[in-house]
Formats: C-alpha cells, sequence, structure tokens
C-alpha cells in the first residue's frame, strides 16, 4: 500500500485510541486530498470532498477512523488520485464558467450551419465548436485571474475557485493559455486562419479590453456586447471562409439582445457590483430610468431583423413572423420595466431575455434557406437564358411567340413588408459621466 511519506502523524496522548492528524504546513499551497481545513473535529463528509477542504483553510485535520497505538493509515493511491482529478475538475469548469461558454459554442455553431449552406460538414463544426469551447474557457479564466480582489468582495462570486484558494493564480494562468492556444490552432488547422483570427481577437478584446473597462467606465457593458456577438460571425466564416452581409444577421441579433440582458442583471445586482468595484451603468442610474431605456431601445431594434433575414434571403417569411412577435414580447417586458422599475419586473424581462435567444437561433435554423433554395423568378430567368442561348446555335428561326401558360414569378407574403419600420435613433450607449 503506498504511504504518505511526506505528512506527519501525531497521536492524542490523552485517548488510548487517538484519532490520527493530518499536519500540513501553513503557506501549502497543495489541493485536492492535501488541501488545508479549519475543522478541529471528525468529518467525513468533507474529507472525501477536496473542495469543502480547502473552502474551510486551517492547518490540522482529523482523517480516517480511530485507531490502536502504532497503526498507520494506508490511502490507496486511487483514492487520492480521484479526489485531485474531482478538485481540478470542478476548479477548471468554474473558471471556464462553463454554462456561458456553452451560450458561446450554441452562437457559434448556429453560424456555422448559416453559413454552410446547402451541405454541412459536421466534422467541421464539431471543430469549430470544440476550439470555440477551448477560447471561451481561457477568456473566462483570465477574466477571473484579473478580478481575484473584485470577485472576492462580491457575494455571488467569493467562492469562486481564486478567491476561495482552491487554486493558485499562476495555474489558473496556465491553465487559460494552454486552452486559448489550443483552441486557436484547432481552429486555425480545421477551419481557417479568418476563425483563427476572430477568436484571437475576442479572446484579446474580453480579456485585455473589456476586463478592465468594467472598473473604469459603463462603456464597459457595450464592449461586452461586442465580445458575444463575435462567436456567430466566427462560426460562419469557419463555414463559408469569408465574411458576408447576411453574416452579420445573427451577430445584430446577438449585439442587440445583450442590452437588455445585462441591463436587467446589472440593475438586480446592483449592491453587489458596487460591492466589487465596478462600474455599472445601472449604478449610475438610482431610479433605473436611463438603463430601462436602454434595455427598450435595444429590443425594438430586434424588431427588423426578422424582415432583413427574409429579405437577404438566409429564412423564409415565416421566421419573418416568428422573429417579430419575438420582439414584441420582449419589448413589452421592458415597457413594464420602464413603467415600474421593481427588481420583479427586471427579473422577469431577464427571464424573457434567457428565453428569446435560444427560441430566435431555433426559428432561424428551422426556417433557414439553402443555396439550392432559388425565387422562383430566378428559375425562369435562368430557364430563358437556356432557350436563348440554345436557339442561337442552331439556325435562326422567327421571334418565339410568349406563353400563355406561364407561372408568374412568387410574390412576397404580405407580412414581409409590414415589419419595415424607419428607426432615427442609433444604438449607441448614452452616458453621463
Amino acid at each position: 500500500m503506498w504511504r504518505r511519506n511526506s505528512l506527519s502523524l501525531a497521536r492524542l496522548s490523552s485517548n488510548p485510541s487517538p484519532l490520527l492528524l493530518l499536519r500540513t504546513s501553513p503557506k501549502s499551497h497543495r489541493h485536492g486530498s492535501l488541501a488545508r481545513s479549519n475543522s478541529t473535529s471528525p468529518d467525513s463528509a468533507s474529507a472525501a470532498d477536496p473542495v469543502a477542504w480547502s473552502q474551510s483553510g486551517a492547518h490540522v485535520r482529523f482523517i480516517g477512523t480511530r485507531a490502536t497505538c502504532g497503526s498507520a493509515v494506508d490511502l490507496p493511491p486511487a483514492t487520492a488520485v480521484a479526489d485531485l482529478v474531482k478538485h481540478y475538475s470542478r476548479c477548471y469548469w468554474e473558471l471556464s464558467k462553463a454554462r456561458l461558454s456553452m451560450l458561446v459554442v450554441a452562437t457559434s455553431g448556429t453560424g456555422y450551419i448559416l453559413g454552410s449552406g446547402s451541405s454541412i460538414d459536421y466534422l467541421g463544426l464539431c471543430c469549430t465548436c470544440a476550439g470555440t469551447m477551448m477560447v471561451a474557457a481561457s477568456a473566462n479564466s483570465l477574466n477571473q485571474v484579473f478580478e481575484v480582489k473584485n470577485d472576492a468582495r462580491m457575494n455571488r462570486t467569493r467562492q469562486r475557485p481564486l478567491p476561495s484558494g482552491r487554486i493558485t493564480r499562476p495555474h489558473a494562468i496556465m491553465w487559460a493559455s494552454s486552452m486559448g492556444l489550443a483552441g486557436t490552432t484547432l481552429l486555425a488547422c480545421q477551419a481557417n486562419m479568418l476563425a483563427a483570427g476572430l477568436a484571437a481577437s475576442n479572446l484579446v478584446l474580453y480579456a485585455f479590453v473589456y476586463t478592465p473597462l468594467k472598473q473604469i467606465h459603463p462603456v464597459n457593458t457595450w464592449v461586452g456586447a461586442i465580445v458575444g456577438a463575435i462567436p456567430p460571425l466566427l462560426g460562419w466564416a469557419a463555414a463559408s471562409g469569408q465574411i458576408s452581409l447576411n453574416s452579420m444577421m445573427l451577430p445584430a441579433a446577438l449585439y442587440f439582445w445583450q442590452l437588455p440582458h445585462f441591463m436587467a442583471l446589472a440593475y438586480l445586482c446592483r449592491k453587489d457590483y458596487a460591492d466589487g468595484g465596478f462600474k455599472m451603468f445601472s449604478l449610475a442610474d438610482p431610479s433605473g430610468y436611463r438603463t430601462a431605456w436602454v434595455a427598450l431601445r435595444n429590443c425594438l431594434y430586434l424588431l427588423p431583423l426578422g424582415y432583413l433575414a427574409y429579405d437577404w434571403g438566409i429564412a423564409s417569411g415565416w421566421f419573418c413572423v416568428e422573429s417579430t412577435l419575438l420582439a414584441l414580447a420582449i419589448s413589452s417586458t421592458a415597457g413594464l420595466f420602464l413603467l415600474n422599475r421593481t427588481a420583479k419586473n427586471a427579473r422577469r424581462m431577464f427571464h424573457a431575455s434567457l428565453l428569446y435567444l435560444p427560441v430566435f437561433m431555433g426559428g432561424l435554423l428551422l426556417h433557414r434557406r439553402s443555396d439550392n433554395e432559388l425565387p422562383v423568378a430566378a428559375e425562369n430567368s435562368n430557364q430563358l437564358a437556356e432557350l436563348s442561348s440554345s436557339s442561337l446555335d442552331g439556325e435562326l428561326a422567327e421571334p418565339p411567340t410568349p406563353r400563355k401558360n406561364r407561372r408568374p414569378a412568387q410574390s412576397r407574403p404580405p407580412v414581409a413588408y409590414a415589419s419595415i419600420a424607419p428607426f432615427p435613433f442609433l444604438p449607441a450607449p448614452y452616458v453621463r459621466d
């Protein structure tokens, strides 16, 4: 059996069947099964959980069961390894903000499918999603590395791996660097350099521009919205190898959607953000009036996106209807928040934003048009071109008579024209110092 030679065992002389003490150095940075604890009573549950050990933080730990004098503690290597794997897996999961990173992957995958046309390369889709996940994990980890002191002052973030001391800062930097390098390399090798460049640029923008701006100026929310809009553009570029006007549809939706989403969150967490030292837009707006107006204005920007997706040939007319209804629904919650600025209405707008994005992307995928779906008018013009070229190859003939039973070109559904509305205001932040 493997014995822990590096640990000193002490016996309690007052008890004929003493508990064995596991002593660790006060300055030890070891984790997992060697983590510190401040508990002075036997606790089998926390002994089996290395994360609970690290959160308690003492130098002496009771372990094992009662033993006779002179006995030794034998710990199987498999148990120690399992504890370490469990501990670091949880730390990496929290450092990466895995749920947020998976949302980023979903937007990138949607952009990839939209940019693929009629034929989808599923291997390329998987590689793009994997590379996006790695880069997103790297960006979120670096964000926490730079905000350790801020997170330690906030109730909802003080239990993260770095503020709680469950992992060291150099270890987190090594994890973030390896993930960022691996993700960018995967995108460069399996997709193209354009996608890899977008991923690397977004990593720099999030970690080294957006993160420090949070402590400087409220414009950080708009910079963060740009960061969130790039992943679907990355997916489109990975599939098509280029950036076109059509590729801006989903990024525009992500940009405008993030403003009401983050305004609701910033309003609900005002105290936490103030304690953490972050310069959020809602902190300079005690009444919440300007915060609600920003949210409503960007909800209204979502209204014409359904028509544009139809007009640009990205989706069918049904998506135009669905997108307009979704935009009206989230705009109604923003309007209620503007009229009555309470935490309840802010939470309702936040939940509506969580529902909006997956439904919008799902409808866009369901009603998307591939490259082979051409309008009837284009098909008729192609047929006429083929007929005229074939007649020129043969003998000269009389001018063709017009066909009486010719199928007319398909007209747009009336609802396609109902979404056209002028928006005389720009989607730019309005901040008063």
